[in-house]
């Protein structure tokens, strides 16, 4: 028994002692050795985390490859939508694929850290028990015809082998659960990043692909480029000297003709919609519109979000400065594209007060979208845009503004709010189910 237990230890010695290199010799008198150096692996995995997904840049024949598809491509309006669309959907689908991704690596990386903090935690008396068994290796019993007189140590030497070994079962048995665990959630590990490599990689040819299409469709617009600085110069003035969203828009649908002409547009589409009264059909199959197909209020429980992420703070909840939020906070991945949630005409795209880079959509019938956050906004002034059409970036980190103030997150940070005549209302009803809230019921 003795013999098969030590065979059983011998082998995975090394391990324990690689496992625990300097910790041993490093003296750490605040923290304990094997939770620092847990807590340096998992700052590791996180920078290691981080540089899979960032910093990959698509090869150059890949680039060429591409821009040549962009230039065999139809140009006429429908086409170019229907591309863009289909380019920025398979982006937001391999963003959360990543997300998803990252979230399992993270929780491996924990479950590997208490496998170890397991072996380590029975370090001690593993050592003691292996040392014991080795003397009793080097010391075989005696021979009772010869030496007599060690019987009795020899008999007291069986007893208290036979109360080890029990302990000493279990022990080994948990010990080797342990480390094929922790072999098996290597390989996982392994798999999961190489799984995160290839969807990142993915990621970065589709927003390559992405540019050069919004390249492609600026091409197409017509609006000079002198008009349109103008009209964004006094776009700005306007918003420092607005007090609030509501002189702001209002304002700028008065005095810029972009934006005044697309209030107008949209009212006349609104109309439109209202006098051939209400159809079954998709509104958002023709990516050839040039206004949306039914009225605001007919899309409710129907439009994407724009954003793929996670909702810190929802509309109507106590904000940290003695009110309540105006719109919803979505948490994003870094650099995530963000996306037109409803049809609607662009009347402003720039900075304004602490929202950062701000983009305001008139959807018609009232009703404006408001997108805060934003790192780069790639929708013009006086643009009608499409539901599920990028229109910006999101940057690094988020910004500190008033609409995320306190929301304890360093991930960069969408503001969604959604307003009818001026006022604000709560978007939820508007947006579509996903299909883990259809399987929740």
């Amino acid at each position: 028994m003795s013999g098969l237990v030590l065979s059983m230890l011998l082998p995975v010695t090394p391990v324990l002692a690689s496992e625990s290199v300097d910790e041993t010799t490093v003296e750490k008198p605040a923290v304990a050795p094997e939770v620092s150096a847990a807590l340096e692996r998992k700052k590791a995995r996180e920078q290691e985390l981080a540089a899979l997904s960032r910093d990959i840049d698509v090869s150059t024949d890949r680039q060429a490859a591409i821009a040549r598809e962009i230039r065999a491509l139809d140009r006429d309006r429908e086409t170019l939508n229907a591309k863009i669309i289909g380019t920025s959907d398979t982006i937001r689908g391999l963003e959360t694929r990543l997300s998803d991704t990252e979230r399992r690596l993270r929780a491996l990386g924990e479950n590997e850290d208490a496998v170890r903090l397991s072996l380590i935690a029975r370090r001690d008396i593993l050592a003691e028990v292996l040392a014991a068994l080795q003397r009793i290796g080097k010391r075989p019993p005696p021979a009772l015809a010869v030496r007599p007189s060690d019987a009795l140590s020899a008999v007291r030497s069986a007893i208290l082998l036979n109360a080890v070994m029990p302990e000493l079962k279990v022990e080994t048995e948990a010990l080797a659960a342990d480390l094929e665990e922790l072999h098996r959630l290597k390989a996982v590990i392994a798999e999961e990043k190489n799984r995160l490599r290839g969807d990142a990689m993915r990621l970065a040819e589709e927003k390559s692909r992405l540019e050069l299409l919004l390249s492609a469709k600026r091409q197409e617009h017509q609006k000079s480029v002198r008009v349109l600085r103008e009209e964004k110069e006094r776009a700005a003035e306007l918003a420092n000297k607005a007090g609030s969203l509501q002189e702001l828009i209002a304002s700028l649908e008065q005095e810029i003709e972009s934006a005044r002409e697309a209030a107008e547009k949209s009212r006349q589409a609104a109309l439109d919609a209202k006098r051939q009264g209400k159809r079954s059909f998709d509104p958002f199959s023709d990516p050839g519109r040039l206004a949306p197909a039914v009225p605001f209020q007919e899309t409710r429980g129907k439009l994407p979000q724009p954003v793929s992420g996670t909702l810190l703070k929802d509309f109507g909840q106590e904000d940290d400065f003695g009110g309540v939020t105006e719109g919803q906070s979505i948490a994003t991945r870094p650099g995530s594209n963000v996306t037109a949630p409803a049809d609607g005409w662009v009347v402003y795209s720039g900075p304004f007060r602490s929202f950062g880079q701000l983009l305001i959509l008139n959807t018609g019938d009232g009703y404006h979208v408001l997108l805060a956050g934003m790192d780069r906004i790639d929708a013009e002034l006086g643009q009608f845009v499409l539901t599920g059409e990028p229109v910006g970036v999101m940057g690094a980190t988020q910004w500190a503004s008033a609409s995320t103030f306190g929301l304890g997150s360093t991930q960069p940070i969408l503001y969604v709010e959604f307003r009818k005549d001026g006022r604000a209302i709560d978007p939820t009803p508007w947006w579509a189910r996903t299909e883990e809230e259809k399987a929740r019921g």
